[in-house]
């Protein structure tokens, strides 16, 4: 990945980012707190504890939120609000929301975590309808 480095930014432009490395893994998490930071059915979240963030612009736009009490956290945009990566030294990973990546990777998701917390309406997803633009 370091001679293609995986570029990313948030909805409105103002953070743009750059990942040098690779990434150990990838996980959809489905805890009631990353569905309420998300605002959906889970999280999908890249990790690794090798990889190498810079930011390219906007980083003074960048706000973090960490729980108290919990390993929980989520870097985003203040103008816009997009999830952002951000380091979780207390478990030793970069954490790059999938979603704010505009470079393609690779890798599929490694399994789906905290399943015990899922939201009832989350079951059996593939067999509704599927539409490829905006619903008429």
């Amino acid at each position: 990945m370091d001679e293609n480095p995986i570029t990313g930014q948030c909805l409105c432009g103002a953070v743009k980012f750059r990942i040098s490395g690779e990434f150990e893994s990838f996980f959809l998490c489905h805890c009631s707190r990353c569905r309420k930071d998300s605002g959906s059915a889970h999280s999908s979240n890249l990790f690794s504890s090798t990889a190498k963030l810079t930011w390219l612009s906007g980083e003074e736009s960048i706000n973090t939120f960490r729980l108290s009490g919990s390993l929980h956290a989520k870097s985003f945009c203040a103008a816009c609000g997009s999830a952002l990566p951000f380091s979780q030294p207390e478990i030793g990973f970069l954490v790059v929301p999938a979603g704010s990546l505009d470079s393609r990777i690779d890798m599929r998701p490694n399994a789906h975590i905290c399943c015990s917390s899922r939201a009832n309406w989350d079951k059996d997803l593939t067999s509704i309808e599927r539409i490829d633009g905006l619903p008429s």
